[in-house]
């Protein structure tokens, strides 16, 4: 029996983020095959996970991040 789409939503967006992010991460594996463009991505997320880290960039959250860009697009 398989559970229905959104309970296992809920329940995955009820994980702490680095388990979201892991899932998320396999996800998109299993949608992109190529992996050149994977190891790209993967290079990038550690790119901007050592400019969060070292203090270089700060987070945003994911509505203000929209909101800015909304404000750009008009």
């Amino acid at each position: 029996m398989t559970t229905p789409v959104h309970e296992l939503e809920a329940e995955v967006l009820s994980l702490a983020a680095p388990d979201r992010a892991r899932i998320l991460e396999r996800l998109i594996e299993s949608f992109d095959r190529d992996t050149k463009v994977g190891d790209a991505w993967l290079d990038e997320a550690l790119r901007r996970e050592e400019e969060v880290a070292s203090g270089k960039v700060a987070m945003v959250p994911g509505r203000e991040a929209v909101a800015r860009v909304r404000a750009q697009l008009k």
